[in-house]
């Protein structure tokens, strides 16, 4: 096995390189979320390390220390984290020539030849599904064996290998728990709407959505949920309880945990005999019965991607949800003390002057605990990307999605709405969202409760007006 090194590189300063599905940049609060789609290679690699130098604010000078260390180096890249991983992944050559570097993430999924064409300095690149495809290559065997697998040849020519099947048992995987005990430390680890310190999985791979900007089911984890037993996922929450007594919430970062509600709720029964407090990502439209049933199991919050208050914007982006199921929803959450974290998107195909308006109505009226406002990013592998080429929506200097410091740009405009206005209208939907009388006292009662709410609230509402001042300088 060789001596390999997972890394996910420095790069902007807050950058979370691992924020899921739509939205790698630094956010308006310092937050990271966990490594775990390199986490779950490394768990497969014996005697591994993985660094996560973002969060853990590792400097590249410490990682270049470490390249004469290694014979293998797989980085996590993306879209806008690309040139400057390049950078990183050169220096790292330079310092060792003997060793080899590959790239994984849906950058690299879309576009193997292209990436590796633009970057002489990697050895391979690997594709979709890429766990066992890297533990082949940490096994040393010869490139052109390992399906999944992108590489340059001895004579410089970039080869393509066979597509790798798509891993139906998903209780295959080892505990990517095990990893995070080992090398990272979890308290670097912060979302300001979970529990802190919290720890993310997930209990399976895919989304039958097909959500036209979302990044991972058009990219990696295709559209069929592919799902761990629930007894496999006990299993890794009751390790996790001892790895990490000091943990006081877990988070399931499928794309749609509640896709298949007979599992969520077995699922949640288990949790409910651990004794632990959970949250996941779901769709508005959970019906109340199963509500009840997670919420009686330790279900504290809901990470709910409403998107948009139009009608049509969630036709148009395929969406599947209907407003009118997205507020009974919501209603059913508040009366059963389920709290929402609300995700909206400012943007997309259909937007203009009024539909920002009538989402910023919604956002308010179903009033969500609390929300996160992103601007459409067309990634490279969606549908929205392709939609925005062809009919000319992005320009060519928005293409990276982030500006120098990694802060999240417009990058689509429309005949009747420029980049301008859509950058704007974040700020006004959040101070519209938060600054309401209402809020504003529920968020000081909140505060008034809890010292460490207090604390947390403050240092967060520091943040998030220097990420204002900060995007103004970005307008």
């Amino acid at each position: 096995m060789m001596k390999t090194l997972f890394l996910q590189p420095p790069s902007f300063d807050g950058f979370d390189g691992g924020a899921g599905s739509r939205y790698q940049a630094r956010r308006e609060i310092r937050s990271f979320w966990f490594p775990t789609w390199l986490a779950q290679p490394a768990a497969l690699v014996p005697g591994s390390r993985l660094i996560d130098a973002p969060p853990a604010g590792t400097t590249f000078d410490e990682v270049l220390a470490l390249a004469k260390d290694y014979e293998l180096v797989v980085m996590h890249t993306s879209t806008p984290s690309f040139a400057s991983d390049v950078k990183v992944a050169q220096a790292l050559k330079a310092e060792n020539p003997a060793l080899k570097i590959g790239f994984v993430g849906a950058k690299v999924a879309v576009d193997p030849g292209g990436s590796l064409e633009a970057a002489p300095v990697l050895d391979f690149v690997a594709r979709n599904e890429f766990d066992f495809t890297i533990k082949e290559v940490a096994e040393g065997r010869d490139f052109a064996t390992i399906d999944g697998l992108s590489f340059r040849s001895a004579e410089g020519t970039v080869v393509h290998n066979r597509e790798r099947a798509t891993l139906e048992n998903m209780d295959e995987l080892p505990f990517v728990t095990e990893v995070y005990k080992r090398d990272l430390h979890i308290e670097d680890y912060f979302i300001g709407y979970l529990k802190h310190p919290y720890i993310s999985i997930y209990t399976g791979r895919g989304c039958k959505s097909r959500c036209t900007f979302c990044l991972w089911p058009q990219t990696v984890g295709g559209h069929r949920y592919r799902t761990r037993s629930p007894a496999h996922v006990a299993a890794e929450i009751a390790y996790a309880q001892k790895a990490f007594p000091q943990v006081k919430e877990f988070f399931f970062d499928d794309d749609t945990f509640t896709d298949d509600l007979p599992r969520a709720e077995a699922i949640a029964k288990e949790l409910g005999k651990l004794g632990v407090t959970w949250s996941c990502n779901a769709k508005a439209n959970v019906p109340r019965k199963t509500l009840e049933v997670l919420k009686a199991n330790g279900l504290r919050l809901l990470l709910v991607g409403y998107e948009s208050g139009n009608q049509q914007i969630l036709h148009n982006i395929k969406k599947g949800m209907l407003i009118d199921v997205a507020r009974r929803f919501t209603k059913d959450c508040h009366e059963l003390g389920i709290a929402i974290h609300g995700t909206f998107i400012l943007g997309l195909p259909g937007e203009s002057r009024e539909t920002i308006e009538e989402t910023i109505r919604f956002a308010t009226e179903i009033n969500p605990h609390t929300i996160q406002v992103s601007l459409a990013a067309p990634y490279p592998g969606t549908f929205l990307y392709k939609q925005a080429v062809e009919n000319g929506w992005l320009d060519t200097d928005h293409a990276e999605l982030i500006d120098e410091r990694g802060v999240q740009i417009a990058p689509l405009h429309y005949p009747h709405l420029a980049h301008t206005e859509i950058f704007a209208s974040v700020e006004t939907f959040y101070k519209r969202f938060y600054f309401r009388p209402g809020k504003i006292a529920a968020i000081v009662r909140e505060m008034v409760m809890s010292a460490d709410m207090m604390k947390r609230r403050l240092r967060e509402g520091v943040e998030f007006f220097q990420f204002l001042r900060e995007r103004k300088k970005a307008a």
